[in-house]
């Protein structure tokens, strides 16, 4: 645990405050430091603060800098409303409806500034909607205190306010955060009820910050896992990039199979992964997600057709194989079973079509790599997504479904010159076939024979 919230903790249990009133430490009390802060959001904070307005730094970028961890996003709460910061900022543009929000534009950057959220039918300003208990119109405005509590997790829900430098919690989340421990504000079952999505953000969290989910917070989300069905499916596909393309894939798909989620979100590749008694599928399926992580370590691309691609591949497989044993032809089969597994993911999860048509692309190029006579393994070598089928079927081979020999083949075959390429390609053909040719090429450079003149 980091010393400074060990030494935080050991005082607050010395001299705790009631249980009514926030916890606010003092900026000697914190390791929170603005020059650790970007500073666009500093001068965001600041241009409120000069205008009379709260400012405050919120959210995942307070909770890992407690935690000495580098944020990827600074988000900005404020009594301001959403108009009153498109006054102050030139750069800024409002934007969402079930959310309203105002982004600030710097170069390179959008800091988010957020209206403290207040609580529906309780006489807050703004405007809200509640059907069948999910909220679809969340722009009811409130206090700080408010706010807090309308946030997902404790750990979340801790303010950096730039007036005096303090870190204030209203919900516990500094115990919480001393626990290891992720907790959902207030009733789990009705603020999953509320936002189904936040079970998945319960498990991206878990996975990111290696924390435990609170008990109850996970009983709830056990028990209501199928609300996640009634997640619009465009909503799904960007929570799905949150989780996977995080660094913590393989993490969150452990977690995301115990909580029955992954099951839920991809069932054809879940039933294909029981049924399959062979170890391969799920040891592609890591070593894929594991790949995935190297790669965001690394801070090289990962594109999200390559990671649905690995997601949904074995029920693409084995119904391609049935297909096959029904008489259609290999790249057909592969074709039609990719269409048939997308067109029912697509009600689920809508993975967009510049997405789709490169899925396809890596599926068929299993099967083309395998065809590498004549001319055609020179035209697979062109083809523009060969990095990314040729690194698929890697990760196959790696985990056993595909022959190593074939990998290691087309590893060969690109560094190969033109000539090496030629002659590996002339390698592959069968002994007798390579002999007859060698027969026929011999009989039509030999000159004829002619006769002996009379004498």
């Amino acid at each position: 645990m980091l010393s400074w919230l060990k030494r935080f903790w050991d005082v607050r249990m010395r001299d705790p405050q009631p249980v009514s009133a926030p916890v606010i430490v003092p900026r000697s009390g914190h390791p929170v430091s603005r020059k650790n802060i970007s500073s666009n959001a500093v001068k965001v904070m600041y241009r409120l603060k000069d205008a009379g307005f709260e400012a405050n730094l919120v959210g995942g970028g307070v909770r890992d800098l407690l935690l000495g961890r580098e944020p990827k996003d600074f988000d900005v709460a404020t009594n301001a409303t959403p108009e009153d910061v498109k006054a102050l900022f030139r750069n800024c543009r409002l934007i969402g409806r079930r959310f309203r929000l105002a982004h600030v534009y710097f170069r390179g950057e959008t800091i988010e500034v957020a209206t403290f959220r207040g609580h529906h039918g309780d006489g807050g300003s703004g405007e809200g909607e509640v059907r069948n208990g999910m909220v679809v119109r969340d722009n009811v405005y409130g206090t700080m205190e408010e706010d807090a509590v309308r946030r997902d997790f404790t750990v979340n829900a801790l303010y950096y306010n730039i007036a005096d430098h303090t870190i204030v919690d209203y919900v516990g989340g500094l115990e919480d955060l001393h626990g290891g421990l992720l907790r959902l504000i207030g009733d789990p079952r009705q603020r999953y009820r509320e936002d189904p999505v936040r079970m998945l953000r319960a498990v991206r969290f878990a996975a990111k910050l290696g924390f435990r989910i609170e008990k109850e917070t996970e009983a709830a989300m056990l028990e209501l896992g199928r609300l996640l069905t009634g997640v619009p499916p465009a909503r799904l596909f960007d929570e799905m990039l949150k989780m996977f393309l995080g660094g913590q894939a393989v993490a969150t798909f452990e977690l995301m199979r115990r909580y029955g989620q992954f099951g839920i979100l991809f069932p054809q590749t879940e039933a294909s992964l029981e049924r399959e008694e062979q170890g391969f599928p799920i040891t592609f399926l890591l070593r894929a997600l594991e790949n995935t992580d190297l790669r965001v370590a690394q801070g090289k691309p990962v594109t999200p057709a390559f990671l649905f691609a690995a997601i949904l591949w074995e029920p693409v497989r084995q119904l391609a194989e049935r297909l096959r044993e029904d008489g259609v032809s290999p790249i057909q089969s592969l074709q039609d079973a990719g269409d048939q597994v997308l067109e029912e993911q697509r009600t689920i999860i809508s993975v967009p079509r510049r997405f789709t048509l490169q899925m396809r692309e890596i599926w068929l190029l299993q099967e083309r790599l395998r065809s590498r006579t004549g001319k055609r393994a020179s035209r697979v070598l062109s083809h523009p997504r060969f990095r990314a089928g040729y690194d698929f079927m890697l990760l196959r081979a790696e985990s056993g479904e595909e022959q190593r020999e074939l990998a290691d083949w087309w590893t060969s075959f690109q560094d190969a010159d033109q000539q090496q390429r030629e002659q590996m390609v002339a390698g592959l053909a069968p002994a007798s076939r390579r002999r007859s040719s060698r027969r026929r090429r011999s009989r039509r450079r030999s000159p004829a024979v002619q006769p002996n003149p009379a004498p």
